[in-house]
C-alpha cells in the first residue's frame, strides 16, 4: 500500500496555518450569514476537496454561489450559479488584505454581505481589516497540508460508515481550525459550562445538548506544537482518562480533557490508515462502553 501522508511540521507550518485559519473565519462567516441554523453549527462549515476547502453552494437573493481556497493554483474562488467567476491569487498577502479583497470581488458579483469582522475561539483577536501579522503562505506547507486532509478524511469516511445513529458530517470547523466528526447516542447531555473564547455561550451549550463522541485531526498550538489527532466525549465518563487507546502512541491529555494521537506516529506508521483507524475505533468503543451507549442498535 503506497503511503501518500505527507510529513507535517507545527513548526515549520504555524505562520502558514495561523494566516489560513484567520481566512477561512472570513469565509466562513458568510455562511453564517446567509445560511438557515442547523443543529450543532453544521451549516457554517467547510469541505475538504480534491482542490482544497469549499463552502458548498450558498444561496442569495435569487443565484447560487461557492467559495473554494484552492490549494493547487494558490488562489481564492467565487463561482455562481449564473456562470460568473472572481478570484485572487493567495500568496503574499495579509488577512487585512484577503479581508479587503475578498468583499471586493463579492460586491463585484452584487452578494452583498455583512459579518462580524472579528475572529472568534481565539483569546485577544485582531480583527480582520487590521490584521498585518499573519501573511505567510508557504507553498509547501500548504501542499502538505490539504494532502493530509484529504488522507485523513479517507480514514474518516470508514470510520463513519460503521455507525447508523445520528452522526455529524466529516467536516471543517473554521473556528477551531479542525477536521472533525462526531457521533451521538440520543440522549441529552448536561447544559455546557461554555467559556470558549469570544463564542457564545449559548452555541456551546446547543453544540453539546447531547451526549457525544467527537473525533477529529488539529494543527495544533503552541501549548501542543505538534499536528495531532483527538477524541473526547461529552461528558466524560468515569474511567476515561484511564482507558488504554490504541496504538501506543496515543495518550489522554489532562488539560485538553481528550485522547491524543500525534499525527507523526500515523505518518510513520506501516499502514497510516490503519494506525488511525485502530486510534478512531479504540476510544470510541472505550467511551461509549463507559458511558453505556446502546452500540448495538447504533453500529
Amino acid at each position: 500500500m503506497k503511503n501518500n501522508w505527507p510529513e507535517l511540521s507545527y513548526e515549520k507550518g504555524k505562520d502558514t496555518y495561523s494566516t489560513i485559519h484567520m481566512w477561512t473565519q472570513i469565509v466562513g462567516k458568510i455562511k453564517l450569514a446567509l445560511l438557515p441554523w442547523v443543529n450543532h453549527s453544521w451549516h457554517v462549515t467547510l469541505h475538504i476537496i480534491p482542490t482544497g476547502l469549499t463552502t458548498q453552494t450558498i444561496p442569495y437573493e435569487g443565484k447560487h454561489f461557492q467559495v473554494d481556497f484552492n490549494f493547487i493554483v494558490h488562489e481564492l474562488q467565487i463561482s455562481t450559479s449564473l456562470g460568473e467567476k472572481k478570484s485572487f491569487s493567495l500568496i503574499g498577502i495579509s488577512v487585512a488584505e484577503f479581508y479587503r479583497k475578498f468583499f471586493e470581488a463579492l460586491n463585484a458579483l452584487d452578494i452583498h454581505v455583512k459579518i462580524k469582522p472579528v475572529p472568534v475561539e481565539l483569546p485577544d483577536p485582531i480583527p480582520f481589516e487590521q490584521d498585518t501579522t499573519h501573511a505567510t503562505y508557504d507553498i509547501a506547507q500548504v501542499t502538505a497540508f490539504h494532502q493530509a486532509l484529504l488522507c485523513i478524511q479517507d480514514a474518516m469516511l470508514q470510520f463513519r460508515s460503521a455507525f447508523k445513529g445520528k452522526s455529524s458530517p466529516i467536516h471543517f470547523f473554521w473556528g477551531s481550525f479542525d477536521l472533525a466528526y462526531s457521533r451521538f447516542c440520543g440522549r441529552r447531555a448536561p447544559k455546557h459550562p461554555g467559556g470558549i473564547p469570544h463564542l457564545p455561550n449559548s452555541v456551546a451549550e446547543e453544540a453539546y445538548s447531547h451526549e457525544v463522541a467527537s473525533c477529529g485531526f488539529w494543527t495544533g498550538n503552541d501549548m501542543l506544537p505538534s499536528p495531532s489527532f483527538y477524541a473526547y466525549i461529552y461528558p466524560e465518563p468515569a474511567g476515561y482518562k484511564d482507558a488504554i487507546a490504541q496504538p501506543k502512541e496515543a495518550y489522554y491529555n489532562k488539560t485538553l480533557g481528550e485522547f491524543i494521537l500525534p499525527y507523526e506516529a500515523v505518518q510513520k506508521s506501516a499502514d497510516p490508515e490503519q494506525a488511525l483507524l485502530s486510534f478512531l475505533n479504540s476510544t470510541y468503543k472505550n467511551c461509549t462502553t463507559l458511558a453505556e451507549w446502546d452500540r448495538a442498535a447504533l453500529e
